[in-house]
């Protein structure tokens, strides 16, 4: 019987078995790479097993070597044996220093100057001083390194499914290209298994954004897809275009076994959950639960930032999953501190008053109910934030919604970052599709996995708006940018609305002591809105919001603009003008971060502007003025960035303006409240020359 009919004998076996053995059987090695062999030692208790990863890497496991020698080198060459002959191999670190003591370490070597593994024929511990190997190991001849392979296309069934290539990148990364399926299936995932031909009996592959929803409609794009938790391509016979409710196959292909492709770099991250029910609701976010008599236990895990959030709860809605009234849980760590508050949400804004009503994203003993949510434990390792509280199944609240214990629940989710107070700001991950659970199943189910953590690089681009002719500026809203945006270029979290000065998203500003500036403000002048009323202020300190600030808060900030205070005291914003703002055009905004420049995100946007003349703002900064002031909503915070204030402009040190930030720009019909595309300019704005 061969292997690969004995898998196939295995898939007959259910899904959740597949799984756990998976998690918790089987501890078999890690895939390493290309197994080169043991290094063979002479001196200085040189020792360890070598691997080469890819064409030009090597893997070095459990290395020693007693750091004794007096000009010693990882050395490589294609002479017939390790001498004189060769050149240094830098260290783990990039460095050609002479080695020093190594004790059982794990580490991968590059050779220099695009060199290949298969240019050379041994890599050593040599010692340029005595002229002596202290270990070594050869290369076989016709030796082939692990290379990401192609193997055959998508075998479209319906759907549309189809792409140019299929490559396997690594041990866990499939790379598609010209992926095309038309969106229309009912419960479509990308699905791996085992077995002959694609079943039901598979698991869902996160998509290219780590997301577990039903995939949406692609047109000839390129992806790339990371298996989950533990599961590696060795581990899988086939990959297909799944529909779990009809139970379709809408296109596959067969893993070729034996692929000589490179180790993964993802790091594995194990996490068990001690519940009998557990759900993926994302690669970095899962649900555990159990109910027992008149309570339920949840515990929620996800690999978060130190200074992010994790929210859970049940959807305003019976028939979908609906944000706006849900019921959620907003659990994170702060320091030794776990937190599982309970909050209400009335808006898609942070909690503020609105004509004296609190409305947005509120504790619940804010807008007067109980905070019903128990904590129990809350710990933090390997970067995974673990809380678990408890709550009755009926809430004594009114404004809390009822746990089932019969048939399914619709929920909703999500992961963003804190604010300066530790409040819930915009959510970075979300789901867009619905979520259903059953809480109170008959027999426990989980499909959840480890987490995987891969090194992210997002590239930072900041801007700035240094031009001594223009005195006039056009404040208008728009859109964070995503992580590269708003978060990227300050630090900070963000509302979700920041403001785009001339058509800039939050540039720095550069304002001369003396001059006069008029800064004409579309913020939106209907108070009774929690997300879109924005009077413009400018302030000493970063993050604006100073109607949400206590009076011994905002005694700490000094008002420069855009607020005046009444007889009694009272503070009035005054720069309050018609919205206009720039909105995702039925695209996902969470997929911000794929455009390669703000130019390209910005031209996605669609502008849309309120009849009415701006609100107009008139600063003149002098000499009591801090060199850095900082211009932000009244209302929220997080909006806006830095203004640098100077004696002078000096010619020859300005930061220009990059152009490939400009939006793509509207002309206004105030009159009629309708708008014109691909005008060259924002409303009061005058492009200096």
């Amino acid at each position: 019987m061969t292997f690969k009919l004995f898998r196939t004998i295995l898939c007959v076996l259910s899904v959740f078995i597949v799984v756990v053995n998976h998690v918790d059987g089987e501890d078999k090695e890690t895939y390493q790479g290309k197994y080169l062999g043991k290094i063979n030692s002479y001196h200085h208790q040189v020792s360890g097993d070598i691997y080469a990863v890819d064409e030009y890497t090597f893997l070095l496991k459990s290395f020693n070597y007693d750091g004794n020698g007096a000009d010693t080198f990882f050395w490589a060459g294609a002479a017939n044996r390790p001498g004189p002959q060769g050149f240094i191999v830098p260290d783990e670190y990039g460095k050609t220093n002479v080695l020093e003591r190594y004790f059982n370490k794990d580490f991968t070597l590059t050779l220099p100057d695009n060199k290949k593994i298969t240019e050379i024929k041994w890599l050593a511990i040599y010692d340029l001083a005595s002229q002596n190997a202290f270990g070594d190991v050869y290369i076989p001849e016709e030796f082939e390194p692990p290379t990401a392979q192609k193997i055959s296309t998508l075998t479209g069934h319906s759907h549309d499914v189809e792409c140019e290539s299929i490559e396997i990148v690594d041990a866990k990364t499939i790379r598609i290209t010209q992926f095309t399926y038309n969106g229309e299936g009912k419960d479509t995932y990308f699905w791996v298994g085992l077995g002959p031909q694609p079943s039901s009996k598979g698991i869902r592959v996160p998509d290219e954004y780590g997301y577990l929803d039903p995939l949406r409609a692609y047109n000839k794009e390129d992806i790339k897809l990371e298996l989950p938790g533990k599961w590696t391509i060795f581990d899988i016979d086939w990959f297909s275009i799944f529909d779990i409710e009809t139970k379709e196959n809408y296109g596959s292909v067969i893993i070729p076994d034996g692929l000589n492709v490179p180790p993964s770099l993802v790091k594995v991250i194990p996490h068990i959950t001690g519940f009998p029910n557990c759900f993926q609701l994302h690669k970095d976010l899962q649900v555990g639960w159990e109910i027992f008599g008149p309570q339920i236990t949840i515990q929620l895990a996800g690999q978060v930032a130190v200074d992010e959030y994790m929210a859970f709860g049940l959807s305003a809605a019976e028939n979908k999953s609906e944000m706006i009234g849900a019921d959620v849980a907003v659990a994170y760590i702060d320091g030794y501190l776990g937190y599982a508050t309970d909050y209400n949400i009335t808006a898609k804004a942070p909690c503020g008053k609105v004509l004296g009503q609190y409305k947005g994203v509120c504790k619940d003993d804010v807008v007067g109910g109980i905070d019903n949510n128990q904590l129990h434990t809350a710990s933090r390792e390997n970067g995974i934030n673990t809380i678990t509280y408890r709550r009755t199944l009926i809430s004594s609240d009114s404004g809390d919604k009822e746990y089932p214990t019969e048939g399914s629940s619709y929920v909703v989710w999500a992961i963003g970052r804190l604010s300066h107070n530790k409040e819930p700001m915009f959510h970075d991950v979300y789901p867009k599709g619905n979520v259903k659970l059953e809480f109170n199943r008959k027999e426990t189910e989980s499909n959840c996995f480890e987490f995987t953590r891969a090194q992210e690089n997002l590239r930072k681009e900041e801007n700035q708006i240094f031009d001594r002719t223009i005195r006039t500026f056009t404040a208008t809203l728009g859109p964070s940018g995503g992580k590269r945006g708003y978060q990227g270029i300050t630090g900070m979290t963000s509302t979700g609305l920041v403001w785009y000065i001339n058509g800039y998203l939050i540039p720095e500003l550069w304002l001369r002591r003396g001059l006069t500036y008029a800064f004409k403000v579309y913020g939106g002048n209907n108070p009774h809105s929690a997300e879109t009323y924005h009077p413009f202020i400018i302030t000493d300190e970063p993050h604006g919001g100073f109607d949400r600030l206590n009076e011994e808060a905002q005694k700490r900030v000094r008002v420069l603009a855009g607020v005046e205070f009444t007889r009694r005291g009272q503070p009035r914003p005054t720069a309050t003008g018609p919205l206009c703002i720039s909105r995702h055009s039925g695209r996902d905004r969470r997929l911000d971060d794929d455009f390669p420049t703000f130019k390209k995100f910005n031209r996605s946007l669609v502008y849309t502007c309120e009849e009415g003349e701006p609100a107009t703002l008139e600063v003149t900064p002098n000499t009591t003025w801090p060199d850095v002031v900082y211009y932000n909503s009244y209302t929220h915070s997080n909006m806006g960035w830095k203004i640098h204030i100077v004696d002078n402009f000096v010619t020859g040190t300005t930061k220009r303006l990059r152009l490939d930030w400009r939006v793509q720009t509207v002309s206004l019909n105030f009159t009629s409240g309708r708008y014109q595309r691909n005008q060259n300019v924002l409303p009061g704005y005058h492009r200096s020359t």
